[in-house]
């Protein structure tokens, strides 16, 4: 079975996030073509960066569903198999968001797409604003990609994601190894909101309960923090530091990408 250290080969691996512009089926949208021109563009400047890995993600696709539906399936498929086709040297992932795990596991089953993000994988949380508790179920989501021949794409798993509540308590590294003990090839730790990073505490907390379960910064890294966090944990999901504007800039993508080498030639000096 396919391991993340075997997907990602190079220590602190750099991914990407292509934020897609709404799909049809939402106000906003501006037609499917244009979702892909977008995530094209956006692939090209993360390559010319440098990149390891790209996250296709339907983020503007607002208010957000907590489930998919067949339009926005559809549609990332597309897109997801369009960005995969183009793709030189990064490996591509999918999410669909709130917390369809299945759905995106559908979506890179079709695509060609190596691996997924889901936000809810074994923690219990909730979010009124979304009807309350999240459906947390890391058994079906892995019967799912049993059932649909997608044992090779892996599942990286937040744990205790941002704007959701815990309603038990529990600390990163049970969650950490809840999450690699039901299958989970990484853990995602995350702030408290999009571009609020993880502290190095919680980022060794997670790594003390992972058992060897690579440990991914989730949100808020910068070239003002990456060295810090990124000596602290296994790699990093990168979005909203990577854009000026609405799109992704390849210099902030090489500029980061090279303070990861520089943490991933240290690491290695010392043993890593």
């Amino acid at each position: 079975m396919a391991t993340f250290r075997a997907l990602f080969p190079v220590p602190k691996p750099i991914i990407g996030v292509i934020h897609l512009p709404a799909l049809p089926g939402f106000p906003q949208s501006r037609g499917l073509d244009f979702a892909i021109e977008q995530a094209l563009a956006d692939l090209a400047a993360l390559e010319r960066g440098g990149a390891d890995g790209v996250l296709v993600e339907n983020e503007y696709d607002r208010p957000h569903a907590v489930l998919s539906a067949p339009e926005t399936t559809a549609c990332m498929t597309r897109i997801a198999r369009e960005v995969v086709v183009a793709a030189r040297h990064s490996v591509v992932g999918v999410e669909i968001l709130l917390n369809d795990p299945e759905a995106s596991l559908a979506v890179a089953r079709a695509s060609g797409a190596r691996f997924i993000r889901t936000d809810y994988f074994v923690d219990p949380m909730e979010r009124p604003e979304h009807g309350g508790a999240m459906r947390i179920d890391p058994e079906a989501v892995m019967a799912c990609r049993e059932r649909i021949g997608a044992s090779d794409v892996l599942v990286l798993a937040d744990i205790q994601v941002k704007y959701a509540r815990m309603t038990i308590p529990r600390g990163l590294d049970e969650s950490a190894r809840l999450a690699g003990r039901h299958g989970a090839a990484a853990a995602i730790v995350s702030g408290d909101a999009t571009g609020d990073p993880p502290k190095p505490a919680d980022l060794a907390e997670a790594k003390r309960g992972a058992a060897g379960l690579p440990i991914l910064i989730g949100s808020g890294l910068d070239e003002g923090n990456a060295a810090r966090l990124l000596a602290a944990s296994d790699g990093a999901v990168v979005g909203t530091s990577l854009k000026r504007g609405d799109r992704i800039d390849s210099g902030r993508v090489a500029a980061l990408v090279g303070i990861a080498r520089g943490v991933r030639a240290d690491g290695c000096q010392a043993g890593e």
